[in-house]
């Protein structure tokens, strides 16, 4: 039957004596059917809603978003538990491997014809869980999947959800799932496993066994039409039984060679990069997320507008990586000597002593007189070393 999930979404607020949600469906429902060409149908829906009462007037147009004024809040706090957002498809690109891109597509696809895969009982829940590091495109990629959707994207704020309360936590999820059957929408659950952690191990206390409870009783509560999308960067911690609630499950792991390649392109766009090594800068910057990609970017495009420049400064741009990389690997540069130094011995085939005298302003023998401290006393530490090994 064409339109069942609407229609049995007005049975579901007709049945809970939810007005509002009832109404949203009804309001989707017309849209849907003006688009498909039956307007006669569509008007006679509109006009039933013109008769609703004023409170309702809001929720006639299904893409007129939640009211503010009734999101969920915590009982303790009294802070709202979720965010809205509308994420616009323009404004949402993802650049994504060939394997995850075609595994978020079959999501979209089964989202879009879940009637029709129902009808052959070909239909999987429409829940995806992503996994992996943190700066991987996992909280990018569930307000692409609401842009390309075109639904409002409803984002847990697990700060205000988890209560200090005997039971608080589990009334918030309730009342979140609830909220989130009003209107169509995506269920965005991050830092899941902040929810969903594994119960039964000797840290675990017996309310967060409860929540975990209760967070699978609300996912199997609500249809499997329903759109939860959840993130976490720590899969390993999830409890089994979450994993069979999540028909996609996506990887999110660090950019491969080619995706590097087309990041780097994308993020120092308006800038061109033709003048630049895209092929070197994909290898050397292997090991990083998307996100430190975007961050050196940001950093150099600002730099060229600072200093009135009018192109990229590949030597500039190669430096901020350097210190980028050396953030990552948790090496503290508090000084311009260390920074030169690690630059230095990071890629001495760019980081001459001319290019870091440009770099830094500083003369040829400032710089060699800087790298040769470090040989200096590199030097002592081993004779240190090694005249400790001897007394020893």
């Amino acid at each position: 039957m064409e339109y069942l999930s609407e229609i049995l979404k007005i049975l579901d607020g007709a049945l809970k004596a939810n007005a509002s949600m009832a109404s949203n469906y009804a309001g989707l429902l017309a849209d849907k059917l003006e688009s498909d060409g039956d307007k006669r149908q569509a008007r006679m829906i509109r006009e039933r809603l013109a008769r609703a009462p004023a409170a309702l007037a809001s929720a006639q147009d299904a893409a007129n978003g939640f009211s503010f004024s009734n999101l969920p809040t915590d009982g303790e706090s009294h802070l709202h538990t979720v965010d809205v957002s509308r994420p616009e498809l323009e404004k949402e690109s993802l650049l994504l491997s060939s394997a995850v891109a075609g595994r978020v597509h079959e999501f979209l696809a089964n989202i879009r014809r879940y009637d029709d895969l129902a009808r052959v009982g070909a239909a999987m829940s429409s829940r995806l869980l992503t996994y992996g590091p943190p700066g991987t495109g996992k909280t990018r990629l569930a307000r692409y999947v609401a842009a390309h959707l075109e639904l409002p994207l409803l984002t847990v704020r697990c700060d205000t959800l988890v209560s200090s309360l005997l039971g608080q936590t589990s009334r918030n999820l309730r009342r979140v799932f609830e909220f989130s059957q009003q209107q169509p929408c995506v269920l965005f659950l991050d830092e899941f496993d902040a929810l969903a952690g594994a119960r039964g191990n000797e840290r675990d206390v017996g309310e967060l066994q409860r929540v975990v409870i209760a967070l699978l009783q609300n996912i199997d509560a609500v249809p499997e039409s329903t759109i939860i999308v959840a993130a976490t960067n720590h899969d390993q911690l999830l409890d089994p039984a979450i994993w069979r609630r999540f028909s996609f499950r996506i990887p999110m792991a660090e950019p491969d060679l080619d995706l590097r390649k087309l990041l780097w392109k994308q993020y120092l766009q308006p800038f061109k990069a033709d003048a630049l090594d895209l092929d070197h800068l994909a290898k050397i910057s292997k090991g990083i997320t998307g996100a430190n990609i975007e961050q050196v970017c940001l950093d150099t495009k600002r730099a060229v507008v600072l200093s009135n420049a009018t192109a990229i400064d590949e030597d500039q741009l190669l430096r901020r990586l350097g210190l980028n990389l050396a953030l990552t690997a948790g090496r503290v540069l508090s000084t311009v000597e260390s920074e030169i130094r690690w630059l230095n011995g990071w890629a001495p085939r760019y980081f001459s002593l001319r290019t870091l005298g440009r770099l830094y302003d500083l003369s040829t023998r400032q710089i060699t007189k800087i790298l040769k401290e470090e040989i200096e006393s590199g030097r002592q530490e081993v004779t240190a070393t090694g005249v400790a090994e001897c007394e020893g």
